[in-house]
């Protein structure tokens, strides 16, 4: 019963919070502005983690009250959701978002238990060293939490993968009895589904930093959670194959993430700095329009999800080889392959009229703008839209 009631609520509460949260954003302007590296063409309430938190944290509380470690899962989700809601508003520094970050994952790690001990057999390798055990279980959290905060660039990409992901490990924990986990990936579940119906394209919200760090701490307990039992005999998987089917149901998030990191870590930059390179922008780059670009990364994750199950009997080593091959495949097509359409730049308003001849006239804001330049160009520029020239 509870299985259903806690998303249902969560649900719920998300639907009945956001179009509040928007009108609220638009009387107080807290605006998600565009700029040169963003994809929305005009400003859009980025507050929408606030109905995911209500939501989730609500639901959670009032149904699972009595698991000791969750205390401090609720705890965690506080402090990241307040890291997340001060950088919607008032933009923090990545160091102190990063510092934040180490915080929440302290206690999930040496208060709520959430650690990796073992690597179950990966690479031969079983039980790990204390302290190997503990890098490793803050690296999985910060990856995982940063994964989820940096996919969130396309209307409903990031609540979508994060609607398969608890789809998948709710089901999961229900089926071995890990009910209290289950109920953990429903509540979340059902703020996302509530918030999807408001983010899918064109979306009237965006989840931003307070709704996707929490997303991605929630995964980060679960995927951990997951190796953890995944290989008990009353865990479906005690073929030692438990760490690559937790990778594959994370692949899409994880894989843009350590790949833009790569990236600009090998160009001298911080692997927090911003930039067009990651997935979904590459698949913009071949004509794709918000929807499809949301569809195809998640069916992307959901088939590396198949393949990891369906080929559990080879372990994690082979499984993990054989992901990273058809990832490398993937990738190398689209990087490589000829774009259909050139990506065009997002630019400011005033950028645009800087850089062009000066016979300029004006429209109100109110109303659709209509730029004329000599008798060569015609520009047309609305609300919705930065910039589109149309060459005679």
């Amino acid at each position: 019963m509870l299985s259903v009631l806690t998303p249902l609520a969560s649900f719920i509460i998300t639907f009945m919070a956001i179009p509040a949260i928007i009108r609220v954003a638009d009387q107080k302007g807290l605006y998600d502005v565009p700029d040169a590296r963003k994809l929305h063409k005009h400003a859009i309430a980025s507050l929408g983690g606030v109905g995911i938190f209500m939501g989730f944290i609500v639901s959670m509380l009032t149904t699972v009250s009595s698991q000791p470690e969750f205390q401090y899962f609720y705890a965690a989700a506080t402090v990241i959701f307040f890291l997340g809601i001060k950088d919607d508003i008032l933009i923090l520094s990545p160091l102190k978002k990063f510092l934040v970050q180490v915080a929440a994952s302290a206690i999930l790690i040496h208060l709520g238990g959430v650690r990796i001990d073992s690597m179950h057999g990966l690479f031969g390798i079983t039980t790990l060293p204390h302290s190997v055990g503990i890098f490793l279980s803050y690296s999985t959290m910060i990856v995982v939490m940063n994964a989820y905060n940096l996919i969130d660039g396309v209307d409903g990409l990031a609540g979508s993968l994060g609607l398969l992901t608890m789809t998948v490990f709710g089901s999961y924990f229900s089926y071995i009895g890990l009910m209290p986990y289950a109920l953990l990936a429903f509540a979340m579940a059902g703020s996302l589904l509530a918030f999807l119906y408001f983010n899918f394209n064109p979306a009237k919200i965006f989840m931003g930093d307070s709704g996707s760090l929490l997303l991605g701490m929630v995964n980060a307990i679960l995927v951990i959670k997951f190796i953890q039992v995944a290989d008990n005999k009353a865990g479906m998987f005690s073929d030692g194959s438990s760490v690559a089917l937790a990778i594959s149901i994370l692949m899409v998030p994880l894989v843009d993430t350590l790949r833009v990191f790569s990236i600009r870590i090998a160009q001298g930059r911080s692997p927090f700095s911003p930039d067009r390179n990651h997935i979904h922008h590459l698949l913009l780059n071949r004509g794709m329009n918000h929807k499809q670009v949301t569809l195809t990364c998640l069916l992307l994750n959901a088939l590396f999800i198949v393949v990891a199950y369906s080929g559990r009997a080879f372990g994690s080593g082979m499984l993990l080889f054989f992901m990273a091959t058809l990832t490398l495949v993937f990738l190398s097509v689209l990087v490589y392959a000829k774009k259909r359409v050139k990506h065009m730049e997002v630019v400011s308003e005033e950028s645009f009229l800087s850089s062009i001849e000066p016979a300029v006239v004006i429209v109100p804001q109110t109303s659709p703008k209509v730029v004329s330049i000599n008798t060569e160009k015609v520009v047309s520029m609305n609300t919705d839209m930065d910039v589109a020239v149309s060459e005679n």
